[in-house]
């Protein structure tokens, strides 16, 4: 019993942005870029904002699930880079959608690169308890809009895109979540605070930007993805054998290559697409699960795991089907 996926949906900026135009912004090649991350180019949204490549994303994966949407009784968009504070970017994507007015709950989640699959987490116990049988799961940022493009070490990293999937609860599929964090008190991996601003303050509103320290991140992602599979694996009583594909948050490919090394297994048992996409955060695992089942790595009936893994500190993971 668990999650079973019924449709899938990715959608990314037209506008590329790729090492060699980043040669021209700051301090940093193309070779040194490919060689330390693995990356290669980068989508950047120009006019478009959050809610729009959510819903983007969300109408190929409703298109792709053959569902009526209002079949649709949740909706939980994954994100730290929404368009406003309110209304949540799950309400404005119900109602692009054209339903509002039908009885649903929509939500945001903040859990930073892990959101995917914290909202899957949250979205296997409202289906298993049967209050609703089917929910709309979107991992969405426009991540170019809080990078500081003069810290070569954070913005050669991040793009922005989004994904989802149409899931229902499935007495066949194996469930297993596994979710954790630690209070990220040393600030690993973190925006800068919002001042506040207001008529007994001197406080000057300053422009968010992402920060992160990179060799705490690196073994902080090692253990992250480690860990999680073992407790997946455990829950479900299965070998690493018997996964057919683990599809990973897209941070950084010496992160996976290091996993592959400490946990002996094929590489080809991992599926990367930074290289064309850069670190997506929540909608990493989306966008890679979409090109998995387009470039047919994935089938029916296979066992996948998704693992995430960022800001708060957080990490986890799920086991799902198709």
């Amino acid at each position: 019993m668990g999650i079973k996926v019924l449709g899938s949906g990715a959608y990314v900026p037209t506008s590329i942005l790729s090492n060699k135009q980043l040669e021209s912004i700051v301090e940093t090649s193309d070779e040194w870029i490919k060689a330390r991350t693995g990356i290669k180019n980068r989508h950047i949204a120009t006019t478009e904002n959050t809610v729009e490549l959510a819903y983007q994303s969300a109408k190929q994966a409703i298109e792709h699930a053959n569902i009526d949407p209002t079949e649709i009784g949740l909706i939980i968009v994954a994100t730290f880079t929404p368009e406003q504070l309110t209304p949540s970017t799950a309400c404005l994507v119900q109602a692009k959608l054209g339903l509002n007015d039908v009885k649903m709950i929509a939500f945001d989640l903040n859990a930073a690169c892990s959101g995917f699959v914290y909202a899957m987490s949250v979205a296997n116990q409202f289906l298993k308890s049967g209050a609703i049988k089917k929910a709309l799961i979107i991992g969405a940022e426009v991540l170019s809009k809080i990078m500081d493009w003069d810290d070569r070490n954070t913005c050669v990293l991040f793009g922005d895109g989004a994904g989802a999937v149409v899931v229902e609860y499935d007495q066949d599929t194996t469930e297993s979540f596994y979710l954790n964090s630690s209070g990220d008190e040393r600030g690993v991996l973190t925006t800068t605070p919002i001042a506040v601003v207001n008529p007994l303050t001197d406080n000057q509103a300053e422009p968010i930007h992402f920060q992160m320290n990179g060799q705490e991140v690196f073994k902080f992602a090692i253990h992250a993805i480690k860990e999680t599979i073992m407790e997946l694996l455990e829950q479900a009583n299965l070998t690493i054998d018997e996964i057919n594909l683990i599809i990973p948050h897209q941070a950084n490919k010496r992160i996976i290559d290091k996993v592959v090394k400490d946990l002996k297994v094929p590489s080809e048992k991992f599926f990367l697409n930074l290289d064309n996409y850069g670190n997506t955060s929540a909608a990493s695992i989306p966008i890679a699960l979409k090109e998995a089942i387009d470039t047919r790595h994935i089938k029916s009936g296979d066992k996948i795991m998704l693992i995430g893994f960022g800001g708060g500190k957080t990490w986890g993971g799920c086991m799902i089907s198709l």
